[in-house]
């Protein structure tokens, strides 16, 4: 795989590099990094993992055919705008919430070949479930080369743009939902006298063997639940207060609210766009 840039430096952006170098698909000479004022954090960046940073984007711009916008949403316009007079069939890669391919293209001033994505944080450890959506000048090489650039972050799943708000709202957000799920069940083994190491343990096990038992089971999960489910059972007491808090209803709200913001947000930077 050739050279990719990234125009941003936070935590999904180091996620992503830390993954690709893991995944050796990439060396460290092949990933350049830049950002607009955070020079220390190049140099942490540069230290860290050996990869190229530099302030200079012409240096990006001439060597990587591949530029990943990784910045915050409200930078979307300055960061892409910048890179306009720059573009010279590099593909786009955004991984930038709620930004649509055709407000990407606007900020670029052209009908360029952009791949929105939506990965999440565990590319840090090679597990990111990430959806992806190309625009209609992305070539089936340019397409193959994303589904493989982030196939060594994780898991890629190639959809529709229309799905993507969803798609952030659980691939996107859901680790947190996971980990907020986390600190309560470590809180509660807390108040009954369990020390905090001994529970996370048994939380992060029980989690991964779920996780891998719904995946290869075959199994739908409340098949599953049903299984584990006793009448009159410690399951079964445990869910039912779940029940009294209407659990199942919040996480469906959960999700909602989550799309409902990315779609929000996409609606907010399209709208400053084209006023």
């Amino acid at each position: 795989m050739s050279k990719i840039g990234f125009i941003g430096a936070g935590s999904m952006a180091e996620s992503m590099i830390k993954g690709l170098l893991k995944s050796g698909i990439m060396s460290n000479e092949d990933i350049i990094v830049t950002n607009k004022t955070n020079e220390k954090r190049l140099e942490e960046l540069n230290a860290r993992y050996g990869v190229k940073t530099d302030f200079a984007r012409s240096f990006i711009y001439e060597e990587a055919d591949m530029l990943v916008f990784a910045l915050k949403p409200k930078d979307a316009e300055s960061g892409i705008s910048e890179v306009r007079p720059h573009l010279n069939g590099q593909l786009i890669i955004s991984i930038l919430a709620g930004i649509s391919i055709e407000t990407i293209q606007h900020y670029a001033g052209a009908k360029t070949a952009v791949v929105r994505a939506m990965p999440n944080t565990s590319a840090a450890i090679q597990q990111s479930a990430t959806g992806i959506a190309v625009s209609d000048e992305v070539t089936e090489a340019q397409k193959e080369k994303a589904v493989q650039l982030f196939e060594t972050i994780g898991h890629v799943t190639v959809l529709d743009e229309s799905q993507l708000n969803a798609v952030t709202a659980i691939a996107g957000s859901g680790p947190a939902f996971i980990y907020h799920l986390i600190e309560g069940m470590e809180r509660g083994a807390s108040e009954l006298g369990m020390d905090q190491e001994t529970a996370k343990l048994l939380i992060c096990q029980m989690i991964a063997g779920a996780a891998n038992m719904l995946q290869d089971s075959g199994k739908e999960p409340a098949e599953l639940r049903k299984e584990i489910t006793s009448e009159g059972g410690t399951t079964e007491a445990g869910l039912n207060t779940l029940a009294s808090y209407q659990f199942e209803e919040a996480i469906v709200d959960c999700v909602k609210t989550a799309t409902k913001r990315a779609a929000e947000l996409n609606d907010m930077f399209s709208a400053s766009t084209y006023k």
